[in-house]
């Protein structure tokens, strides 16, 4: 079999675990402050998209680049509101979003058709329309919230009884780390919110959780060896397991940057969300699930030797 990283190899990550956990902590500080710095400035954490804040988007294909200015102009004076157009993928597409999308569902599209006749002829094509009311969004960002929590707790439960309890800490802690850095990443440039994104959050606590149980496994298999800390039991298991994590890792990220890359705009957020979850996944099961598990026992270890000085 292939190995990039070869047999007997001795690199000592925990070595440097209190750095990793510095930037890790950077970041995920500078994470949830985009997201609050949002929320002051424009009363929501993210961008969301139609699918989370309701409203109707209108996808628009013309044949030559548009004016933005005269096709705002022939909106207002059909009546639209609130209203946003940015450019989509290429310059000759953009979005429309209005908050419209009750009462006149019916004929919104046909609205906006019309509207865009005046400016542009015939000239164009509309390709999408999606239109959530505003309950429905509300509802699908609850239930998105819902998912990600409870699917925590789960794989809480589920390594708790599998391996340790703080071995679940550790995947756990890992796992917050990893989907809170790439929200962030939305966040902080303002990229859109909706359920595709939600759905790259999901695949990425799957993702990292299954490369964390690939080394706890291998902790747990090299716990029986005599004469070892847990520090130089964790660095063992890693390095074992560190060719397979790599190859892993490495394969999965060709195929999501080929969609980042090659795909349109449509995919292209799913894409971004998937790669910054892989790289930081597979970083933190290396310098972030790993050293809670050290941390934890010698958390463990004070309170015992505490308890038995007190008796």
């Amino acid at each position: 079999m292939f190995q990039i990283i070869k047999p007997g190899t001795q690199i000592d990550f925990m070595k440097h675990k209190e750095k990793a956990i510095a930037v890790s902590l950077i970041l995920i500080v500078l994470s949830l402050g985009a997201m609050i710095f949002n929320k002051v400035t424009t009363g929501k954490f993210f961008n969301y998209g139609v699918d989370f804040a309701g409203g109707t988007l209108i996808q628009v294909k013309f044949k030559t680049p548009p004016n933005l200015d005269a096709l705002r102009k022939a909106l207002k004076a059909s009546g639209f509101k609130d209203f946003t157009i940015q450019s989509f993928g290429t310059p000759n597409e953009v979005i429309i979003r209005t908050p419209q999308s009750s009462g006149e569902l019916k004929g919104l599209q046909e609205k906006a058709k019309k509207a865009i006749q005046k400016a542009y002829g015939k000239d164009f094509e509309i390709r999408r329309v999606e239109m959530v009311g505003p309950k429905v969004g509300k509802e699908l960002k609850r239930k998105g919230i819902k998912a990600i929590v409870l699917s925590l707790i789960a794989m809480l439960l589920y390594i708790a009884w599998r391996f340790e309890f703080r071995f679940g800490i550790g995947a756990i802690t890992a796992l917050f780390h990893d989907v809170t850095i790439t929200a962030g990443i939305f966040a902080l440039f303002r990229l859109q919110m909706d359920l595709e994104i939600l759905a790259a959050l999901l695949t990425i606590l799957g993702y990292s959780i299954n490369d964390t149980i690939v080394v706890y496994d291998r902790i747990r298999e090299n716990m029986g060896k005599k004469g070892k800390t847990m520090e130089e039991t964790i660095n063992i298991s890693i390095n074992e397991t560190l060719s397979r994590t790599l190859l892993t890792s490495l394969t999965t990220l060709f195929a999501v940057l080929s969609l980042l890359i090659l795909g349109n705009e449509v995919i292209r957020g799913f894409a971004l969300a998937l790669t910054v979850g892989i790289i930081v996944g597979t970083y933190s099961s290396i310098f972030i699930a790993s050293p809670i598990v050290i941390y934890w026992e010698r958390l463990f270890r004070k309170a015992t030797a505490l308890k038995e000085a007190k008796a």
